[in-house]
């Protein structure tokens, strides 16, 4: 597990200064997304398990000490850093739910040097697993339940990692199965995969290549049609299927050209030759607009391998998050910039049918027929339960999804929800905002805690 070292230097700087001035108090922060890309109606929350599992073993290794020592971190903070661990609380949406703009998905409550640290990293997770999340399940909106989807994005996400989790967050919004055999394994998913062109150009013949491949791998035989001329590829695959008695368990994959209307074409021969259990798979370059025609154009096609788009979410790659301190010691605070401005304190999301939410205090009660979005998710620097399958996180976007406006789930022109605040949040931002302007106009110098001395320091006096 990577450690403490995979935040940005100013979050170093910030804790450094608290440690020094004995900024030990409570702080309270919240990860949340101010805009929705304009493509997006909705966000699937996602990325807060890996979270949870990092903070449980947040640490500076001796090695990374030594590197800060030759940024020049003195002794003090060194030592303060050494005895770090995250020992505070987290409140998140369970992975899966579908979340809008400004909604918290996440908040933090700890120490605030604990606190400001873990900040690049949170919102690093959250925003990429909730980023690809969304993608994949805008794609399976556009499959409508007619073509089963396969995680094909391996080899263009960009990472390792990135790969990983796109295949783990396509499945926890309904893919199927995913090409990715370390992410198959790891997380208990299905694996799928057929043949490449080099497969087929490396026999004399595209027949020879059909019936070796049919001969070697009986039991998942799909048939890539394309490498020639794709017609007289499926024409081969009827004669090995035929052949070899394939006819219950092999497919064709079409992977470029017209797919809608060579899906027509290739059942056609297939029905003809009475192979109508053959599935036709198709791939190459897909996403959810891709999908939607077939759908609209009723093209048979009963898979699809959807990889770099969704893997990379290409149309829309990154989210405005941010991760923003709302409470210290008790007081509430907030941001007023232009455009930027915060809801002060810690806070819930109150959801009602058809996800209408409210943004409120986390202590006030939720309105009537209302639940509670955040859930604890970390207490006293542990998880507060168990891990639970993947199978959950689907459950969860199933039913949110079933709940979601349709407006808000258009592919073109989305209409996303909008959270409304609550009068008691209203109240209190107005307050905080007021009082922050008045603060502002006082300027008085900080002398509460005064910094201490450092070692090095102490040396030489």
């Amino acid at each position: 597990m990577p450690g403490a070292l995979l935040t940005d230097l100013y979050e170093l700087n910030m804790a450094a200064s608290y440690l020094r001035r004995d900024m030990t108090e409570d702080a309270t922060f919240s990860l949340f997304v101010r805009r929705l890309p304009p493509s997006r109606g909705f966000l699937v929350a996602a990325g807060i398990n890996d979270c949870v599992n990092w903070l449980e073993q947040f640490s500076f290794e001796p090695a990374d000490l030594n590197y800060l020592a030759s940024l020049g971190f003195d002794y003090d903070t060194l030592d303060g850093f050494a005895a770090l661990r995250f020992t505070g609380n987290v409140e998140a949406v369970p992975e899966g739910r579908i979340v809008v703009a400004n909604e918290p998905i996440l908040e933090v409550t700890a120490p605030i040097a604990q606190a400001q640290l873990i900040e690049t990293y949170l919102l690093n997770q959250v925003t990429f697993q909730t980023t690809l999340a969304t993608k994949a399940a805008r794609c399976q909106i556009a499959a409508a339940g007619k073509i089963e989807l396969v995680d094909f994005g391996f080899r263009r996400t960009q990472g390792i990692e990135a790969g990983l989790a796109a295949a783990r967050l396509s499945a926890m919004v309904g893919f199927s199965a995913t090409s990715n055999v370390e992410a198959a394994h790891r997380y208990r998913l299905q694996p799928a995969g057929t043949m490449a062109h080099s497969y087929i150009e490396a026999f004399p013949t595209e027949m020879d290549a059909f019936t070796a491949f049919a001969e070697d791998l009986p039991a998942r035989t799909t048939f890539l049609v394309d490498t020639y001329e794709t017609l007289k590829g499926v024409r081969h695959a009827i004669e090995v299927i035929r052949r070899l008695g394939l006819e219950q368990s092999a497919g064709v994959r079409l992977d470029s050209g017209d797919l809608a209307q060579l899906a027509f074409d290739s059942r056609r021969l297939l029905d003809q030759a009475g192979l109508t259990e053959v599935r036709i798979f198709a791939s190459g370059g897909l996403d959810e607009h891709d999908l939607a025609r077939f759908v609209a154009q009723d093209a048979p096609i009963d898979a699809a391998g959807v990889g770099t788009r969704m893997g990379v979410s290409a149309d829309a790659p990154y989210l405005d998050s941010a991760y923003k301190l709302v409470a210290y010691n008790g007081r509430p605070v907030t941001k007023v910039s232009v455009a930027k401005a915060t809801l002060p304190g810690p806070k819930q999301v109150f959801r009602s049918h058809a996800v209408t939410d409210w943004i409120g205090l986390r202590d006030e009660p939720a309105p009537a027929g209302a639940e509670k979005l955040l859930q604890p998710a970390m207490r006293g620097g542990h998880r507060s339960r168990l891990t639970e399958p993947l199978s959950a996180a689907r459950a969860r976007f199933e039913a949110d999804l079933d709940q979601l406006p349709r407006s808000a789930q258009d592919l073109n022109h989305p209409s996303a929800p909008v959270a409304r605040i609550t009068p008691a949040l209203q109240t209190l931002t107005t307050q905080v905002q007021a009082e922050a302007r008045r603060r502002q106009d006082r300027a008085t110098p900080l002398t509460r805690h005064p910094a201490r001395a450092s070692k090095a320091q102490a040396t030489t006096r």
